[in-house]
């Protein structure tokens, strides 16, 4: 009996993407390359904001297709946007078989072979989603407990992984589903992350990305002082490993000793993803945010002093309701200021539950596309110029594939897998997992083009 595999969403996603696979193998079943020609489909799927849950969606009506008029016989569909929505879905995606909820992933492999014997929908939801909106404390279900990421098939190169440190989110941003679908903070216990990193690097990663919606949070929900430094520098002390990436880190809960433990370490890079989405404080304090524009442009300065080659990632968000021509003006001038090495931007949706979806002075779709197009043509010069000065500098590299000598890519400190630009190499004689020592040739765009020395 065959399976196929769709993997949807962010990182989270992919390492519960990750544990499935892994239970779907130990039960017996062969898993397909073809999803399209499998017995069985499973979609892990993302549901935060509207492009994701329209991927999601067309993703399931393609399977579905295949099981009309083709080998398919079943569609099971899990994750967030499964959680989000509960049954909902059903009618959404007409010919889903099964549908999972976030608390039954590692009993998929028992469900499928329920939902193969089976003529009836079912749906596997623990209680039902949460449906109480962001601002509600969220009901003890199954789907909140800590999950116990070790023992994954891996669908990232082998060698780098994601390391889930926390799962849920205390903060009400209103603009967020995330609190809704995955509830409230949790942070997972020290020895288990350190036993699944310890599993990761003897798997063969040497690079390791920590990631929870919020890792500067970690330990607080435990009450644990410094805990995130404290998990980082037992997590440098692991063999083998080489770097420690951190992403998704609040910018309130960078902490002086955060900062100190990077700069010392020679393990954990230099580079920090730092989602400010805004820098107008009243915008900020709309978006329920706990930053401030002081604030955030203090610890820029601060990190740039402590850690003078550190590469800073960040987020934002235009068009959020109210938002004024100047207010945008504001946030084009500091990132300006703030050059930051990468940065993502997404103007705001209308998600159903959401406070800020019912604020007055929604944005016209329009004016939030030209933001976006205005904002990213302003980070593109900024990072094209970076780019630029790195030619003729000397970076060591790691290995991420060699289609040919002449075809290699792989990755420096300053950038994170699957987001970020890469490193040409030409000339290359390593194998992927490997680090070269090289020199940076020319700029390409967001790439760098770099040869082995």
């Amino acid at each position: 009996m065959t399976v196929g595999f769709v993997a949807l969403g962010c990182p989270k996603n992919i390492v519960d993407s990750e544990r499935m696979l892994a239970e779907i193998a130990r039960a017996g079943f062969l898993i397909s390359a073809d999803p399209e020609s499998a017995d069985v489909v499973v979609i892990n799927t993302c549901g935060f904001i509207a492009p994701a849950k329209a991927e999601a969606l067309e993703a399931i009506r393609k399977v579905v297709a295949c099981k009309n008029g083709g080998p398919v016989r079943k569609v099971i569909v899990a994750g967030c946007l499964t959680q989000r929505l509960g049954t909902e879905l059903f009618l959404r995606g007409e010919g889903i078989d099964a549908i999972v909820g976030l608390g039954q992933r590692d009993a998929i492999a028992s469900i499928i072979k329920k939902t193969l014997d089976s003529e009836e929908p079912a749906a596997y939801l623990d209680c039902g989603p949460d449906t109480s909106g962001p601002g509600t404390a969220a009901a003890p279900h199954p789907h909140l407990a800590v999950h116990d990421d070790r023992t994954r098939l891996r669908i990232t190169p082998a060698h780098w992984a994601y390391l889930r440190i926390s799962e849920g989110c205390d903060h009400r941003c209103s603009f967020c589903t995330i609190p809704a679908i995955r509830g409230p903070f949790r942070s997972k216990p020290q020895d288990l992350i350190l036993a699944e990193a310890a599993e990761l690097v003897s798997a063969g990663a040497v690079e390791l990305n920590l990631i929870g919606q919020d890792t500067t949070r970690y330990g607080r929900d435990l009450k644990i002082k410094d805990a995130l430094p404290d998990l980082l520098q037992k997590l440098q002390a692991i063999p083998h490993l080489a770097w420690i990436r951190l992403l998704y880190a609040y910018p309130n809960g960078v902490s002086e000793r955060l900062i100190k433990t990077m700069a010392d370490s020679e393990k954990i890079v230099h580079y920090i993803d730092l989602p400010v989405q805004h820098i107008n404080d009243d915008i900020l304090k709309a978006m329920r945010r706990p930053d401030t524009k002081k604030g955030i442009c203090a610890l820029i300065a601060n990190m740039r002093s402590a850690i003078p080659d550190v590469v800073l990632r960040t987020t934002v968000i235009v068009g959020f309701p109210g938002e004024t021509d100047g207010q945008f003006e504001e946030l084009l001038n500091f990132i300006e200021w703030a050059e930051f090495d990468a940065l993502g931007c997404f103007e705001f949706y209308r998600e159903h539950g959401t406070p800020a979806a019912q604020m007055t002075g929604q944005i016209p779709a329009a004016v939030k596309q030209q933001r976006v197009r205005e904002l990213m043509l302003t980070q593109q010069k900024i990072a094209f110029a970076k780019n630029r000065k790195r030619v003729g500098t000397k970076l060591t590299c790691l290995v991420d594939s060699v289609d040919s000598p002449a075809a290699a890519q792989a990755r420096f400190y300053g950038q994170a897998p699957e987001i970020d630009g890469i490193c040409i190499i030409e000339n290359c004689s390593a194998d992927p997992g490997q680090f070269v020592d090289t020199t940076v040739s020319a700029a390409k765009d967001y790439d760098l083009v770099v040869e082995q020395i």
